[in-house]
């Protein structure tokens, strides 16, 4: 059982006192994303315009469908941020990175709605995509699939007992590990896809920055796990594992589906089979870092993840800010963050 006397970061309340700090460690988190701040107004997509007009109509169709994705997922991320997690991880130093990671979010929103403005000329196309989740099915579903996870704790005031703390962990492995860490990786395969074969530069280079913000925000959610586990082990029992691994596949499957309404038939070099490939690998490390174990043994089939040109995910806390705002050549491993 937890000690009464002890305050644990799920415990109710809001604790406004900085010094003695409980959780340095997010505090360092977000001294560090400070150092790696980016505006939209950097990002050029001139050249994407002139690239989007050789694609092939099945190309243009994924790009239509990947921007509409992005359109609305980082808005569920920050509606979720506000309302949940910020609500409940009783920490000053853990809410100091929220408040950074949100204004990074807004970031990304407007770097999609830039996107959008810019790829889909014609009006209703992009109410069209604004509107996804109500008029795109494979995108409905990844919806449905966030809010019947995370929606649980939405009317919990405090987490006063185990099966609240219980929803919340699932709230937060289904933000983390599923939206940023499945989905969102998902996405980034097929703009990577894309620059391999020389195209679509823009894009890439928004991507970079928003795969370098992303990987925090999900490291972040992992070492919150961490600190649960430290301080309540006992929530981590064979029903959160189990639920976690369900979790997990049913991600897989939805961002299945989407794939095969972005790739069709396949298109050279990116197909539903390898993108499940892709999918099971980043799930089972996913599932690894929680503490839990892998269930597919899947490996990455896109060559294109590990030799991309997306700057250092391993040590980019140690660059100079300048440095966020370069295009980098060159290669990288991807294979503990992809």
């Amino acid at each position: 059982m937890t000690d009464p006397t002890v305050k644990n970061l799920l415990d109710p309340g809001f604790e406004l006192t900085l010094r003695p700090m409980r959780y340095p460690d997010f505090y360092e988190r977000y001294r560090d994303a400070i150092k790696n701040t980016w505006t939209v107004e950097e990002v050029d997509l001139h050249s994407d315009v002139a690239d989007l007009a050789k694609l092939s109509p099945a190309e243009q169709h994924l790009i239509g469908r990947l921007v509409a994705f992005f359109a609305t997922g980082d808005s569920i991320v920050s509606n979720n941020l506000v309302l949940t997690l910020y609500k409940h991880i009783n920490s000053p130093e853990a809410r100091l990175y929220l408040s950074r990671q949100l204004f990074e979010e807004a970031v990304h929103v407007q770097f999609y709605l830039t996107l959008l403005d810019t790829y889909l000329p014609d009006p209703e196309d992009r109410t069209a995509a604004f509107a996804a989740v109500e008029n795109i099915p494979s995108i409905r579903e990844k919806a449905q699939f966030c809010f019947r996870w995370m929606d649980s704790v939405d009317t919990v005031d405090r987490l006063d007992d185990r099966d609240d703390r219980r929803r919340f962990l699932l709230n937060l492995i289904c933000f983390a590990a599923c939206i940023e860490g499945l989905f969102f990786y998902g996405a980034f395969a097929y703009v990577y896809w894309f620059r391999s074969r020389g195209l679509l530069h823009g894009l890439a280079t928004g991507t970079n920055w928003v795969f370098r913000d992303e990987t925090m925000h999900m490291s972040f959610a992992f070492d919150v796990v961490d600190t649960v586990r430290k301080e309540e082990p006992e929530l981590f029992d064979p029903q959160l594992r189990d639920e976690v691994t369900e979790m997990m596949r049913e991600a897989v499957e939805a961002e299945l589906r989407f794939a095969h309404d972005l790739c069709g038939e396949g298109l050279p070099g990116m197909n539903t089979s390898s993108m499940r490939e892709y999918l099971q690998c980043v799930a089972d490390q996913r599932l690894t870092r929680l503490g839990f174990p892998p269930v597919y043994g899947s490996e990455n089939p896109f060559s294109f993840m590990e030799l991309q040109g997306v700057q250092e995910l391993t040590n980019f806390f140690e660059r100079r800010p300048s440095a966020y705002q370069l295009a980098v050549e060159g290669t990288v491993s991807l294979d503990e963050d992809f």
